[in-house]
């Protein structure tokens, strides 16, 4: 199974000039909790999610609509391609512990985006011996993996050097 045959097309993005009470706006048209942020062209140069809006404004005490994206944005994007195994992209989900992925071009160009919700819809029960392209036992491994607590950097450096 492809990543394409899962995940949501159309997917909303906003730019880095934007406010962030912009975004904000964009996920609760499109009922979700997380926007790519793409530049000129369309490529993905970050993401902006609904608890970084919530962060922002607690901490800078500003309105929303005084808050650019650029100033909150994680820049730090992991991402699928369309054509890739959805194997792949929940290898990517469990490895960086992200439950969205955005589906980009070979040029970083969005495409839709990948979430845990998108696969736990597709995912199916194995029937007589025979094993779905996508399983709830997937499912329930990168979940485990997502969710599984990371060790602070002084703590996990110990634990490694035992």
């Amino acid at each position: 199974m492809k990543v394409k045959e899962v995940m949501t097309v159309n997917a909303r993005a906003c730019s880095l000039t934007d406010s962030v009470a912009h975004a904000a706006s964009l996920m609760w048209q499109a009922d979700c909790g997380i926007i790519p942020v793409v530049a000129e062209g369309g490529m993905v140069v970050g993401l902006i999610t609904d608890r970084d809006i919530c962060m922002a404004a607690m901490t800078k005490g500003l309105n929303e609509s005084n808050i650019v994206v650029a100033d909150v944005v994680s820049g730090n994007v992991f991402a699928c391609r369309p054509d890739d195994d959805i194997h792949t992209a929940l290898n990517i989900m469990r490895e960086n512990k992200v439950r969205r992925l955005p589906v980009v071009t070979s040029e970083g160009n969005l495409q839709g985006m990948l979430s845990m919700n998108d696969i736990v819809l597709k995912a199916e029960e194995a029937r007589e011996k025979k094993k779905p392209e996508l399983s709830f036992t997937d499912v329930v491994h990168t979940y485990k993996a997502i969710c599984e607590r990371r060790l602070p950097k002084k703590q996990a450096q110990a634990v490694t050097a035992v």
